[in-house]
């Protein structure tokens, strides 16, 4: 899809040359329509415009703003080349000065992964904000316009920086954001509430504000899409054994992420079929299937743990590591 570019120039007092918001589309639940208002189950994602989006919100008027169509897709058909193009545009625009921040329409179902894969890439010092919708656009109800609002509202505030996801009146770090219930339009949670820090085993863990880190860059995702090692997630339960571990590496998986019980423990058998793995180069990464809570200590399996990182941005962690 070309992306296409259209401009919205507000008269109110947010209009001054800091305060350009620049929002990118990309489809997902915001962006889709039902046949009956009533359905909010049974739409179709990625029907409508980034600007159409804009012109249902009679607020955003008073902003200024510009379009920016990158994709149209359903965020479960999120993929490598999508992210590529918009990591790229999103770093355009945050080149230039009277860019004030960013904001992405997206999906919810893979919201998360692409927020930490921008974060990681980008490390951005102006706000770059995903927002999403659990409802179509045509719902009776629908929450993408007050999303949608409140990211324009985000991005223009010169406190903010990094990655970060709008929705539902809550502000959302890109590496502790998740999204944590399948119908609800309160969906999104912070792992561990995204508190400013906590006490693990005498140790603190502490969490700004704002996302912060540094970026690998553009040129570490270059790279095409087809040619990006394969990574995939591995799960411990009950019964769990090595013979998955055993088939992804015979397909030629670069990195494998386990997710493990409780504190990231796994089965004997998974154990040694992942360390047997590692010994032949392929790099593992092992996480809880816990909603929230870091993998610290008391494990001596030698697979390294991925710290405060679910499955998903685990394997987007690796991936990166990887490519460089």
């Amino acid at each position: 899809m070309s992306a296409e570019k259209s401009s919205i120039e507000g008269v109110g007092p947010l209009s001054t040359t800091a305060s350009l918001v620049v929002i990118l589309g990309t489809g997902g639940t915001i962006a889709g329509t039902a046949a009956n208002a009533a359905d909010n189950v049974g739409y179709q994602a990625a029907q409508l415009g980034v600007d159409h989006l804009v012109q249902a919100v009679p607020a955003l008027a008073s902003h200024r703003l510009e379009m920016q169509q990158v994709a149209q897709l359903d965020s479960k058909d999120m993929d490598i080349a999508t992210w590529q193009r918009l990591a790229q545009a999103v770093a355009a625009h945050l080149a230039r000065p009277e860019v004030a921040g960013i904001v992405i329409t997206h999906g919810t179902d893979t919201l998360e992964e692409t927020a930490y894969f921008l974060q990681r890439v980008l490390a951005p010092s102006k706000p770059v904000v995903l927002t999403c919708a659990m409802r179509p656009a045509t719902a009776l109800q629908a929450d993408g316009p007050q999303n949608l609002l409140d990211a324009v509202v985000l991005a223009q505030d010169a406190r903010a920086s990094g990655v970060l996801v709008m929705a539902a009146g809550r502000v959302h770090a890109a590496e502790q954001v998740q999204k944590a219930h399948s119908y609800r339009i309160d969906a999104f949670r912070s792992r561990d509430d995204a508190i400013c820090g906590v006490m693990e085993e005498g140790v603190l863990r502490e969490w700004g504000a704002w996302p912060r880190g540094v970026a690998v860059g553009l040129d570490r995702i270059a790279k095409p899409a087809d040619q990006w090692p394969q990574v995939q997630i591995v799960l411990n339960h009950v019964g769990a054994d090595g013979l998955l571990v055993e088939a992804l590496v015979g397909l030629g998986c670069a990195g494998l992420v386990v997710a493990g019980t409780g504190n990231g423990t796994l089965s004997e058998r998974l154990t040694q079929a992942l360390l047997q793995a590692q010994a032949q180069g392929v790099r593992v990464l092992r996480c809880s299937r816990c909603d929230a809570g870091p993998v610290i200590g008391g494990d001596d399996s030698g697979l390294p743990s991925a710290g405060t990182l679910s499955a998903v941005k685990a394997r987007v962690e690796l991936m990166l590591q990887l490519l460089a």
